[in-house]
């Protein structure tokens, strides 16, 4: 069964990623329990063995957060995450988008939030994809 495999390589991929992200001065938040800045941090260090990689992070502003998601190469723009492939989505438009936007800021999911779901593939690449998709100019 390769499934232990896979998950400790979505976590590695997801701390590398979170811990990038939260030095990025376009991020307004990252939202990854690994992060010592997560209010749950510290429960989620008691109740489990890893923090997967599952990421989500504003950036402030619903065009961005648009043309982000848009222009990223190696994660594919998917309204399902969790799988071997590194995935983005943006919820406001994709999953949410039926959720009226009363509620949708009353449960804290902003229009400019991105949501990430760490593959297996090398990190490095990984961030070097993120890297050109916030470096892009409009």
């Amino acid at each position: 069964n390769a499934l232990p495999l896979r998950m400790r390589q979505h976590d590695a991929n997801g701390r590398t990623v979170a811990a990038w992200l939260a030095r990025r001065p376009e991020i307004r938040q990252v939202y990854y329990p690994g992060l010592s800045t997560h209010p749950q941090h510290d429960l989620a260090r008691r109740q489990m063995s890893g923090f997967g990689g599952m990421i989500s992070f504003d950036l402030g502003d619903a065009a961005l957060a648009r043309r982000f998601v848009e222009r990223t190469r190696i994660f594919a723009l998917a309204e399902s995450l969790g799988g071997v492939e590194s995935l983005v989505g943006h919820p406001a438009t994709m999953t949410h988008a039926s959720v009226p936007p009363v509620m949708r800021q009353a449960m804290g999911l902003t229009d400019s939030l991105v949501r990430l779901s760490c593959g297996v593939e090398d990190v490095d690449d990984l961030l070097a994809d993120l890297d050109q998709a916030l470096s892009a100019k409009p």
